[in-house]
């Protein structure tokens, strides 16, 4: 046992607050004390400490816990170990994040994290009756998260019923959407965007805690707004950064699939992201501009893998413009009919050929890797296309019409 004397359970009763409940815990275990939501948002922090460490001080100003200390934690294995247990765990310091000496424990409702406690060790070292203490703290702070979390969900149900009104075009007015927003209690905030994560797997509440965690815990991007529909998250998005938001959007789809897949083990993700606009009242058409991109990815996704934004597709943006009129004007392309009549007939694969020669740029090279076939087997084929098809490689108008024709054929077949 420790100098310092402490009640059978001090934490017993009402504290009122989860400021007071922080403070108690300091005073009784003589440690600054923070108190954080599931995703690492500050909820609560205990007062008049003479000494902390820079990890907390940036917790503090910031509201949330870095994201460079959060990363930090999962590589040595912290916040697993927390997420597992009820029980607490000592934290050793991480010098390059400014993280000191800790102990912390989770706050739980049975299996599910509601929160974490955070006691630092800066003066003293927490003995083994301090860390039974702390866990019957993190059992007061359970009513207290509890509360929060059901105003909260009340919260998120408005949101979710105002954001399918902006994404479904029944709010046209931009004054009346920022006058809404500001009820809800989000400020307003441009350039903004919408951004589709498509999963393997549909939603459930489990999946959508982990997504909601991962995009809150990595500080580059602020989802406004999210809703869940089947196996997409929906986000409208916008940025503090002073960079352009379709760079910091190409950026955060890249952590947020690798963490993904690094610690929920959720692999196969597509993502894309519509217009970047300064007006809420385009929302829908960043919807719709999102939605396109995850269509084409679903087609070509070995040729658009690296194209997240809608304004990076290309001709991709215009596909379904000249498919429509080539239905109202009943078009079709001759060369391709031909190829496809010949390789039924003959069980050959000029078709095909054709398409890979085409996506590849015209280098044959690289279409024969794709195809492994020898060099001169390619050459006979692509003469035997040009005789079959009556195609002129050289004729740039007719490759274009080739190429935009295959695209097309593969996206609305």
């Amino acid at each position: 046992m420790n100098s310092f004397s402490h009640p059978q359970d001090p934490f017993k009763g009402t504290f009122g607050s989860l400021e007071n409940l922080a403070d108690t815990i300091s005073e009784v275990l003589h440690c600054p004390v923070t108190i954080e939501d599931a995703n690492h948002r500050l909820l609560a922090y205990s007062t008049h400490e003479d000494s902390t460490d820079p990890a907390r001080i940036a917790t503090i100003i910031g509201r949330r816990v870095p994201e460079k200390v959060i990363n930090s934690l999962w590589r040595d294995g912290v916040i697993p170990r927390l997420q597992s247990s009820d029980e607490p765990l000592r934290v050793s310091s991480i010098s390059k994040v400014g993280l000191g000496d800790r102990v912390a424990v989770s706050i739980r409702k049975n299996e599910e994290v509601l929160g974490y406690i955070w006691a630092l060790e800066v003066d003293r070292h927490l003995a083994e009756e301090d860390l039974r203490l702390l866990k019957k703290a993190a059992q007061s702070a359970k009513t207290q998260l509890l509360q929060h979390y059901t105003g909260s969900r009340r919260k998120q149900e408005s949101l979710q019923e105002f954001f399918w009104k902006l994404l479904t075009g029944h709010m046209n007015s931009e004054e009346a959407i920022l006058d809404s927003l500001r009820e809800l209690g989000i400020m307003p905030s441009s350039p903004v965007s919408v951004l589709i994560f498509q999963f393997p797997q549909e939603i459930d509440a489990a999946f959508e805690k982990n997504v909601s965690y991962i995009t809150s815990v990595n500080q580059s991007v602020k989802a406004q707004l999210t809703a869940a529909d089947e196996n997409q998250m929906i986000m409208l998005v916008t940025s503090s950064r002073k960079e352009d938001l379709r760079d910091i959007l190409q950026e955060f789809i890249r952590s947020f699939t690798q963490q993904m897949a690094e610690r929920f083990g959720v692999k196969g993700i597509t993502a894309g992201f519509g217009g970047v606009y300064n007006a809420y009242q385009l929302t829908e058409k960043s919807f719709k501009e999102a939605q396109q991109v995850i269509k084409i990815k679903d087609r070509f996704s070995e040729r658009v893998e690296d194209l997240f934004g809608y304004e990076s597709l290309g001709i991709y943006q215009f596909l379904d413009v000249i498919h429509e009129q080539q239905q109202a004007s009943r078009y079709h392309n001759p060369s391709l009919a031909k190829l496809q009549e010949y390789d039924r007939l003959h069980k050959t694969d000029l078709y095909q050929t054709l398409d890979t020669y085409l996506s590849a740029g015209s280098n044959a090279h690289q279409t024969a890797a794709v195809l492994h076939i020898h060099l001169n087997t390619l050459t006979y084929r692509l003469k035997r296309i040009a005789e079959v098809g009556q195609i002129d490689y050289k004729n740039t108008n007719q490759k274009t019409m080739l190429y935009l024709d295959l695209q097309i054929r593969r996206l609305f077949s």
